[in-house]
């Protein structure tokens, strides 16, 4: 049995205070599929931009945005300097401009090269600004409660639960119901997460020993360079599936009518499966349990670059099982990092820098999944929507082949750490 992480605060979290916390992540989560699932294959496929340019646009736009995270995490931390009300209307002001450039980023005013592209790095640009500002806060605000490691398993946990449920309504909205609906239930998503966020305290009590300024900064610390180089292996694993399964589906498997059932499968496995890996976690301990959840997947995703046209089934059953070990992914890291900023006395008082950092480094992953899969792919002989033998061999080996190899090193990576930093393990 481990005790609470230095800075700690004493902290309960019952259904109603987890549920309000989880609501800003439903439509957090219910933007980010679109912006980074969706988002290329739409103007790809339907838009006809192409691949190159689409690539080259979206890393350097990503890029731009991952490296503003760190300053977004310091202005976060000073507005909780501020007090709580300071953070919940900056929460509100960049929900609105999350929901309004949204909007705008799916309706380009002409399919021209030029327009198209003017239009694209600006709507996304501000999106993912607002989007990054928003998400670093809502993170912070749970950050802060510190605890235990069951009990920050639990918070982060119900982070993930949102994330999870608007992730499912991400994956089927917009092919039921078109961009315009998709972008008003964004808003009215956003006016209840607010309204959640508004009644949670911003920290279990007052911190009687709170420092008034910022702390050193998190690269002076071992233990978050060490778990952030884990996190980015793992990331880079999982952004390259997710920037290629629209075109591994229409293309590779030539049932893009299959998109959303999929979808839907996947993060539907992994609502039943995240409150067992909180479970796991609080039992056998953070990082050992985030270990046993990169080799289920490897095994469950292993057989991915041999599907065919037709494997429908056959796919089916490998985002079933993908999806129940992808709990692991969601839940764990961030509770592992509550701790190590708690334990190095931030807890209260630098989340947001250290958020930051952290979205920063989701970011590149993204940015690289984007902005170099697919240049090489192209490369390799791959277009949209084209039959050709050599490329359509290539997508399947970016899709399902890379993405393993990168787990496998991630494990590794993890394992070498844990021995560094025993508290990893520690459990309950």
């Amino acid at each position: 049995m481990s005790t609470p992480a230095a800075g700690a605060l004493p902290m309960t979290l019952g259904w109603r205070r987890g549920l309000g916390y989880a609501s800003l992540a439903v439509p957090l989560a219910f933007v980010s599929l679109p912006l980074y699932v969706n988002l290329p294959y739409h103007y790809a496929s339907v838009l006809g931009m192409p691949l190159a340019a689409l690539g080259a646009v979206m890393l350097a736009v990503r890029l731009l945005d991952a490296f503003i995270d760190p300053a977004l995490g310091r202005a976060v931390d000073a507005l909780f300097r501020r007090g709580a009300a300071a953070a919940r209307w900056a929460a509100g002001l960049g929900s609105l401009v999350l929901a309004l450039a949204f909007a705008a980023l799916w309706r380009p005013p002409s399919t021209a090269p030029a327009v198209m592209t003017a239009w694209l790095v600006a709507a996304l640009l501000t999106s993912t600004l607002a989007y990054s500002g928003v998400s670093i806060l809502h993170q912070s605000w749970g950050t802060r409660w510190g605890g235990g490691p069951a009990l920050r398993a639990r918070v982060t946990g119900w982070r993930e639960a949102g994330t999870l449920t608007g992730v499912l309504l991400a994956s089927a909205l917009p092919v039921w119901a078109g961009w315009n609906a998709t972008s008003l239930a964004l808003a009215l998503l956003l006016a209840a997460g607010l309204l959640g966020l508004s009644r949670l305290p911003a920290r279990a009590r007052p911190h009687l020993h709170q420092q008034p300024q910022p702390g050193p900064s998190p690269w002076r610390l071992a233990a978050f360079r060490q778990l952030l180089a884990v996190f980015m292996l793992n990331g880079i694993a999982s952004a390259i599936p997710a920037t290629l399964l629209p075109f591994f589906i229409a293309d590779r498997l030539q049932l893009p009518q299959w998109q959303a059932p999929l979808l839907l499968g996947y993060f539907a496995a992994a609502v039943l499966g995240l409150p067992l890996w909180v479970r796991m976690a609080a039992r056998w301990g953070l990082a050992p349990t985030w270990r046993l959840g990169m080799a289920a997947s490897v095994l469950a995703f292993a057989a991915t670059p041999w599907l065919a046209a037709g494997d429908g089934a056959a796919f089916a059953a490998v985002c079933l099982c993908s999806g129940l070990a992808l709990g692991a992914d969601l839940a764990l890291p961030g509770a592992l990092l509550t701790g190590v900023i708690h334990r190095n006395g931030a807890g209260g008082r630098d989340e947001g820098v250290y958020l930051g950092w952290w979205t920063c480094a989701t970011k590149l992953n993204l940015a690289l999944a984007a902005g170099l899969a697919l240049p090489l792919l192209a490369a390799a002989g791959y277009r949209s929507g084209g039959r050709d033998e050599a490329g359509l061999l290539a997508l399947a080996w970016a899709y399902g082949g890379l993405p393993c190899l990168l787990k496998l090193a991630a494990a590794a990576a993890l394992w070498r750490a844990e021995g560094l930093n025993p508290s990893w393990k520690d459990h309950a």
